[in-house]
């Protein structure tokens, strides 16, 4: 099953980590652990997808591969 790609990585600007979609414009969010910003990005995504469905555009299929398949 292919999903959206994530970037995890620490910012030292916020003083914690970043998780963002590529895929998906402005999708990202923050925590405190690498975990916490990965469910906070989950969580992102799933608004992320109903608003645009909500509003009759288009999601953009995933670019990349998902667990190596």
């Amino acid at each position: 099953m292919k999903d959206y790609h994530i970037n995890i990585f620490y910012s030292d600007a916020d003083g914690g980590y970043i998780a963002d979609i590529p895929d998906l414009k402005a999708c990202s969010a923050f925590g405190n652990t690498p975990e916490e910003a990965l469910a906070e990005v989950k969580q992102a995504k799933s608004a992320w997808l109903e608003a645009a469905t909500a509003a009759g555009k288009p999601t953009p299929q995933p670019r990349y591969r998902y667990g190596g398949k």
